[in-house]
């Protein structure tokens, strides 16, 4: 099945959206559409499947072809394709002044002669026996309720309630009643369990289809990056989200999701398990692995710190970083083993999920906010403003939180309280979980502690977001932000008191007791009994908290992590602002074994920051790695090229708008399917709609993976 235009290289479908067109039901037409596109691989399959499952962008016909009478975009009965567009010869030169001028430059268009009139009968194609028709049905089926994120096994919404059809079955017998003889002769209605068994097969061949499609492209490409979402429990086990970062043909970074890792057993053993099943099952290169970044919070940390460990024991070039996808303190906060760390996040996600049931909340709490800063009116509008976007999330988030947490307690008791009956059982429940989740002493002491170490790295983390420049800005940066963490970890035990000291004082104006959490008074009552509360907190709390920070600043942003950051020099805006005029060698050589040409890197760097070292009156330097990958001269830098593209692979630097299509379609498939009907290969086919199914090969490998089972 395609999403887009047949022809080679044609954007539309992806990023250009063009009006598409079915191939025409004559075979003689069609075999004269499949010559025009130069599509050789096409030119034995039957005129119906191609009318089927092919199509054609509007770009490729000439005005004369269209039906200027008839609305919308309506083809003449005759209509050949014959406008096509091919690549030119690329411009060199600097940077492109003109982005109209250089299109037009680069790209050529010319038509195809028309076709000879065919004066023979084109021969006919074989039919395809019942059997594999019949497959292709279930496939199409089955891919056109992934792509839209429909759980094939759960109950349909039709009004047969008697049959209790499953939305498979249910398309199924849908396209029975509008005359699929095929399926007639093949579904036999008292083996419809039979028919369920057969979809988890289905379903296997796809995802197999899926991964291994885009393992291809990634093989194609060269070196890669390997990131891991925060695992997730699908139909009772746990599994790990894998994705892959590259640099495709065209130079530009992509993200694909490459399915999930089963993620059950100790941290001893599952290491070796998850790379064997990578290497051995999905057949991933893992020796062109050149990054890893991982997501997880502390339930899981244990297990993925081994992997990561694993990883670069048997892959050393496979450098740990960090990743974009999260702000650098919730990455941090979220993978520490610490009750109080976790009560924090889980309360922020609480309260994120709060003011999402009603607009009206955020008015109530806009409301208490002006309550609390009645003589600065400034700070309460700034407050309000900061409030109206996801807070929780940002990089300031902690510092924001003990700013408002006043507000917010009045604000959620207030809801609670519901006197005018405004609210209803939901909303005020949910009320009260965060109002006795904000009034325990250990949420604030952890707030306190958190606020503090996160503004040591909070500038830092900002730019890490941030633009080309600022990243570069970042990394130079990054030894005096690892001194700063040396020094509250170095005198620990003064910091310790200061954190409980502000805690207290807080705790005293919200009228919160300060204790120890019930919890470890239920666990250790001998100890309970003994235990000073600023002792217990300062063990518990504020020392894991900094020792864990400084270790995963130290593991994030290693000495290799922080060389490949500082190649961001290579890219001329930087460049030209810095007015270096001795380039970045030291830090290049960290791609040694990866460059094309290692021993004529020096002078081809001198003359990368020649040809970028001055800029003239209006003109633009490529501020950005893909305007800088985009150059058309970068070809004749095959040093620099292979670095960029290398630089391009680090999880760290986020990806550009419509590049991370993948990880937002997974976070709306895990957000909004139902746990009873999440699926693993499900997800893959939602994740990967563009993937470009082919029913033929989908059915070939389910003949050779099933070749039993060839009856419903």
């Amino acid at each position: 099945m395609q999403h887009g235009c047949v022809v080679q290289g044609c954007p539309s479908g992806t990023s250009d959206f063009q009006a598409l067109f079915r191939f025409p039901r004559d075979p003689n037409r069609s075999q004269k559409w499949v010559e025009q596109c130069q599509r050789t691989d096409l030119k034995d399959k039957p005129a119906q499947q191609l009318f089927r499952y092919y199509r054609l962008c509007g770009k490729h016909f000439e005005a004369s072809a269209f039906n200027t009478d008839a609305p919308g975009s309506v083809l003449k009965p005759d209509a050949i394709p014959s406008v096509f567009d091919v690549p030119a010869q690329p411009q060199t030169g600097k940077a492109a002044t003109n982005d109209d001028e250089t299109e037009r430059r680069g790209r050529k268009r010319f038509k195809k002669a028309p076709a000879e009139p065919v004066t023979e009968t084109a021969p006919a194609v074989p039919e395809e026996d019942d059997e594999k028709t019949y497959l292709k049905t279930l496939f199409e089926v089955l891919v056109l309720l992934g792509e839209q994120s429909i759980p094939p096994s759960a109950p349909s919404n039709g009004n047969n309630d008697d049959s209790k059809m499953c939305n498979f079955q249910a398309l199924l017998e849908y396209r029975l009643r509008w005359g699929d003889e095929v399926l007639k002769k093949k579904i036999d209605p008292a083996k419809q369990n039979s028919l369920l068994q057969k979809m988890d097969a289905l379903f296997a061949v796809c995802e197999q289809y899926v991964r291994s499609k885009v393992i291809e492209e990634v093989k194609q490409n060269g070196f890669f990056s390997l990131i891991t979402d925060e695992p997730l429990k699908i139909s009772g086990e746990w599994c790990l989200p894998v994705f892959l970062r590259y640099v495709d043909q065209s130079k530009n970074r992509q993200e694909r999701f490459v399915g999930f890792l089963p993620f059950e057993g100790n941290a001893d053993d599952l290491p070796e398990k998850l790379l064997e099943e990578m290497t051995e099952q999905w057949g991933l290169d893992m020796s062109q692995c050149r990054a890893q970044a991982h997501s997880c919070s502390g339930t899981h940390s244990r297990k993925i710190k081994a992997f990561a460990s694993k990883l670069v024991e048997k892959y050393p070039k496979a450098v740990l970083t960090f990743r974009s996808a999260h702000p650098l303190n919730l990455s941090l906060a979220n993978s520490m083993s610490v009750s109080g760390v976790q009560l924090v996040l889980s309360t922020f996600k609480k309260i994120e999920a709060f003011f999402s049931q009603s607009p009206l909340l955020q008015v109530e709490f806009e409301h208490a906010i002006s309550i609390f800063y009645p003589d600065r009116e400034d700070k309460a509008e700034e407050l309000k403003k900061i409030c109206q976007t996801r807070w929780t999330q940002r990089n300031d988030g902690f510092e924001v939180a003990l700013e408002v947490i006043e507000a917010l307690l009045l604000c959620v008791d207030s809801v609670h309280d519901n006197e005018e009956m405004r609210w209803n059982d939901q909303v005020t429940h949910s009320a009260l979980e965060i109002s006795k989740a904000i009034t325990d002493f250990e949420f604030i002491i952890a707030l306190i502690v958190l606020k503090n170490i996160m503004a040591l790295i909070q500038a830092f983390g900002k730019n890490l977001q941030g633009k080309a420049a600022d990243i570069h800005a970042a990394a130079a940066s990054l030894n005096a932000v690892l001194l700063s963490l040396k020094e509250v970890q170095d005198n620990i035990d003064v910091y310790c008191d200061f954190f409980y000291d502000d805690a207290v004082n807080l705790a005293t104006a919200m009228e919160i007791p300060v204790k120890v959490p019930r919890s470890f008074l239920r666990k250790c009552r001998e100890e309970a009994g003994t235990v000073q509360t600023d002792v217990y907190y300062k063990e518990r709390l504020c020392v894991p908290a900094v020792h864990h920070v400084v270790g995963e600043m130290n593991d994030l942003f290693c000495q290799n992590h922080r060389r490949a950051l500082g190649c961001l020099s290579l890219i001329p805006d930087i460049i030209e602002a810095n007015k270096s005029g001795q380039p970045d060698e030291e830090n290049l050589q960290l791609f040694n074994d990866d460059i094309p040409n290692a021993g004529s890197l020096s002078a081809e760097l001198k003359c990368w920051w020649v040809k970028w070292g001055k800029k003239a009156k209006g003109e633009t330097f490529p501020s950005s790695l893909h305007d800088t990958l985009q150059l058309a001269d970068v070809k004749f830098f095959p040093n620099v090229f292979t670095a960029l593209r290398l630089i391009g692979i680090l999880p760290t630097l986020a990806m550009e708008d419509g590049a991370d299509v993948a990880f937002k379609r997974f976070q709306m498939y895990t957000e909004n399917m139902a746990d009873s009907a999440a699926s693993k290969s499900l997800a893959l086919l939602n994740v990967n709609y563009n993937v470009g199914f082919d029913l033929d090969s989908l059915v070939e490998i389910y003949q050779k993976m099933y070749p039993e089972r060839t009856e419903v």
